[in-house]
Parts: structure tokens; C-alpha cells; sequence
């Protein structure tokens, strides 16, 4: 760790997860989902994906503090219906449960075609490619969504009902990384638009509302107004989806019912997550043609190649963090 002279911290990548491992753990967590939780964020941070990194820490912290989250959760795994693995995450964070829901899901899919994982009381706080990379990871097509507080108006509406309900999907790929993209309902990550409220940036036009619906850049009116659904309507169909799937469907709180219930201690409310897990055996060879199809056109790339171009770069260069922040996950 390295103080510099614009009021940041620079962090060597390899000495983020032991860092986020013992601030976890000294929050209340044991060490298997210490261990679980810290991984999501040393991947966000290797990745590029800053704000779904070290930034999250503080809510983290917060809310094992608070006694929300369960930080030695033991998430239980059992078949509700044949293609269906219910997953109780015994109010805890996700990411052990991912940990723990992957081999059997993907084995599922490749027996019957399909599987699908109900995770339900947990507390998803991380970026979402990571449980659809881990399926792909084992030789399956997965797509993940959850829900979160209200952020999105419904269509036509000005006021926040919706999460920013992410959705990610990633296909395999033989001898190569596989194709994903994590996509909130939101024409822009609220973690990015926090970031940008911390940084004193304005946004471009179009992202989001204040509280009295009127258009605005600035990132903080932005937070106590609405973001906007990316396309319209489309996107606010697809963030009502979200809503149906990675709520209704599993028996877990919708956006609005999950903020009415938490604390607001800086972490996530309790939720739930929609996982499917596909088997593609049969549709390998004619993706690999629709890639190299795609990478004929100059300028393109396929998604998930520009967040893993990054790698090097944070590798080479490190983290920078602001020193306030190092200081909360420090003490």
C-alpha cells in the first residue's frame, strides 16, 4: 500500500484479496465466505470493474455489522422438481452459494437440457458475470438476474419501482474464455453513478431523472431521483422481467417489498436470484461461425473481451483507491 499525492491509495492487485479477506472476517464473517465474498471483489478489481470492487467494501462491512447478513451461512442445496435446485443461502451473501450451486447446476443441464437454480434469503452485492462465467466455466450456457431496491421507473412512469435488475449470460467456448455480458436494466450501473457522485463528474444526458422527474447530469440529483431504463420501455419490460423471474417466480421480495424491509445499513437487502443453466452441446460449432462472422467487421469484439483486456493493465498498474475509503476497510 502506497499513500500518493491525489488523495488516493495505490494497492498492488495481489494485496487486495488478503486485505478484503481480513476486514470480512474481523466484520463477522468466517472464513469460507470471507473467503467467497473476497474473491468476487478481487475479481471485479482485476477485471476493471471498479465499481463492483473495493467500493462495495463498505456496504459489506455494514451490513455483517448490523447483523443483516449472516456471515457464516452454510447456503443448502436441494431438488424441489427435476430440473429445479432450490438454494437457501441461510442469509448470507451469494457468492458462497454460487460456489457451492455450479457443478451440480451444470450437471443438471447436461443430463436433462436444462436446470434452473432458485436462490432464495441471500444478499447479492456483486458483479453478475461471475456465477454465469462459473457455469460456462463447466461446459454449460448460463444466464443469471436478480432484483435489488427500486432505481427504474416503469414505463412511462417518474418514479423508482423497479431495481436496476442486472442480467448476465455467458456462453462456453472449447480452449477459450466464454462470451458474456452483465447488463443492468439501467442505461448505466448505479455503482457507476455513485462512483461518479464521489468523483464529482457529471453524466451524460439520458441516464437518469431528479425527484421531481426532470431530466439531469448530475449524478447526485440522479441518486435521489430515478435512473432511466435503457431503451425505453424495452428496457423497462426487461427490468419487469427481472422482476417476475428473480422474484415472483422463486417465492423471494420484490424491489419495492426489499426496500421496505431493510435497514438501510449501506449493504443490499435480502433477495433473491434466477439462475438457468443450458446444455449447448449441440450448438457449439455454429456459435464459433456467428463469432468469427461478427469479427470480420473492423471495430468489433465479442462481449466480455474489452473487461478481460483490462487484466494486464490493473496487473501492470494496480489499484488506486481513495485514501477514505481504504481507511473504512481498513479500520
Amino acid at each position: 500500500m502506497k499513500k500518493l499525492e491525489n488523495g488516493s491509495v495505490h494497492l498492488e492487485l495481489d494485496e487486495v484479496m488478503p486485505m478484503a479477506v481480513d476486514s470480512l472476517k474481523r466484520a463477522g464473517c468466517d472464513d469460507e465466505n470471507a473467503q467467497a465474498v473476497a474473491s468476487c471483489i478481487y475479481e471485479a478489481e482485476r477485471h476493471g470493474a471498479h465499481s463492483h470492487g473495493l467500493f462495495r467494501m463498505p456496504g459489506y462491512l455494514a451490513s455483517l455489522k448490523s447483523g443483516k447478513v449472516n456471515g457464516k451461512a452454510s447456503p443448502k442445496i436441494s431438488t424441489s422438481k427435476p430440473s429445479v435446485l432450490s438454494v437457501d443461502s441461510d442469509g448470507g451473501y451469494a457468492p458462497l452459494a454460487h460456489k457451492k450451486l455450479a457443478k451440480p447446476l451444470a450437471d443438471m443441464a447436461k443430463a436433462q437440457g436444462v436446470g434452473v437454480a432458485a436462490l432464495t434469503n441471500t444478499f447479492h452485492f456483486a458483479a453478475l458475470w461471475q456465477e454465469t462465467e462459473m457455469l460456462a466455466n463447466e461446459g454449460v450456457v448460463g444466464l443469471a438476474c436478480t432484483a435489488f431496491k427500486p432505481a427504474l421507473p416503469p414505463a412511462g412512469g417518474s418514479k423508482p419501482l423497479y431495481g436496476t435488475n442486472p442480467v448476465a449470460f455467458s456462453w462456453p467456448r472449447e480452449d477459450k474464455e466464454p462470451l458474456t455480458f452483465d447488463q443492468a436494466s439501467a442505461v448505466m450501473a448505479r455503482g457507476e453513478v455513485m462512483i461518479a457522485a464521489r468523483e464529482g463528474h457529471t453524466l451524460p444526458e439520458g441516464v437518469g431523472i431528479d425527484e421531481n422527474g426532470n431530466p439531469t447530469t448530475d449524478p447526485n440529483e440522479i441518486l435521489k431521483g430515478a435512473l432511466l431504463p435503457y431503451g425505453g420501455y424495452k428496457g423497462a419490460s426487461i427490468a419487469m422481467m427481472v422482476e417476475l423471474l428473480a422474484a415472483s417466480l422463486i417465492g423471494e421480495q420484490l424491489s419495492f417489498e426489499a426496500a421496505a424491509q431493510d435497514n438501510n445499513d449501506g449493504g443490499p437487502p435480502r433477495g433473491g436470484e434466477f439462475i438457468l443453466a443450458l446444455d449447448p452441446t449441440n450448438g457449439l460449432a455454429s456459435a464459433e461461425g456467428l463469432f468469427a462472422k461478427m469479427l470480420e467487421q473492423e471495430g468489433t469484439r465479442l462481449p466480455g473481451d474489452g473487461r478481460r483486456a483490462k487484466r494486464s493493465k490493473v496487473l501492470a498498474e494496480g489499484v488506486q483507491i481513495p485514501v477514505d475509503l481504504y481507511e473504512k476497510i481498513a479500520s
